[in-house]
């Protein structure tokens, strides 16, 4: 039995997948205020908070939370900003490192007591950033190369025999403006879907056959729903800073590319 079944059971007591992720406004009448709306507004507030508490006036020695957010500007400097942009990595940094710390408190927030809801595990946070990565890659690329060049460099990589530019020109069309931006939003939003829905399944069994169905044999079900939930969560942290890596990543990728397309 899939976890998505268990948990569409009603004799199970679990909530279902709609219960889970289309969650009822915060407001009665006001429909889009809802608890990811919430915690991603609270989210952007506790980026600006952390960059204006370290930032704002830096220390010549760094202590405390300039330390601890020094070490994160080093981190996407070093490994997300200068492997695809070299010399451009500086002037593009603040929005790098935005996007990073942004995107791991969405994700953070899967873990964190009573939050417990990771934002981009609702497809339309992802889609927004990587629409608006992917509009910005555009726009730089017809900026730096003309409409005209961009599209050609593009679609045309130089240096290959014409015959094959029949086969590749459409492969790189779909590959760069139609899969890349959606894969960029899609692997954010479905890592962290399955990673909550994965999560709720094993805390229900622990706590179901622990407290609602107490039996011998139940009660190692729940202790093994216990475990695995502690497990799941250790690795969903984890995975919620890779998918903020990857996503700041791609979108330094993507905008070393329409800057630099011989690189």
């Amino acid at each position: 039995m899939s976890a998505l079944t268990v948990l569409a059971s009603d004799e199970f007591g679990a909530p279902t997948p709609d219960e889970l992720f289309n969650l009822p406004p915060i407001i009665p009448g006001v429909d889009w205020f809802t608890k990811p709306v919430l915690l991603a507004m609270l989210s952007a507030i506790l980026v600006i908070g952390l960059c204006w508490g370290a930032f704002a006036n830096p220390k010549i020695v760094p202590r405390g939370l300039q330390n601890v957010m020094e070490y994160g500007y080093m981190f996407v400097r070093d490994q997300v900003a200068r492997p695809f942009l070299g010399k451009d990595a500086d002037r593009w940094m603040g929005l790098l490192l935005t996007l990073f710390f942004l995107v791991f408190i969405w994700n953070i927030m899967g873990v964190i007591p009573i939050a417990q809801f990771p934002v981009a595990s609702h497809i339309a946070f992802p889609a927004v950033l990587a629409g608006s990565i992917y509009v910005l890659k555009v726009y730089l690329g017809m900026k730096h190369q003309g409409p005209v060049g961009y599209f050609k460099n593009l679609m045309f990589p130089p240096g290959l025999p014409k015959p094959i530019y029949l086969l590749l020109s459409p492969i790189e069309f779909l590959s760069n403006l139609i899969i890349a931006p959606f894969t960029h939003a899609v692997r954010l939003f479905a890592n962290m879907f399955a990673g909550h829905m994965l999560l709720a399944f094993f805390s229900m069994v622990g706590f179901w056959f622990l407290f609602e169905k107490l039996t011998p044999l139940g009660a190692g079900v729940g202790v093994i729903g216990v475990v695995m939930t502690i497990v799941f969560t250790a690795f969903e942290m984890f995975i919620q800073f890779l998918q903020a890596f990857l996503f700041a990543m791609l979108a330094s990728m993507y905008i070393g590319g329409s800057l630099h397309p011989d690189h």
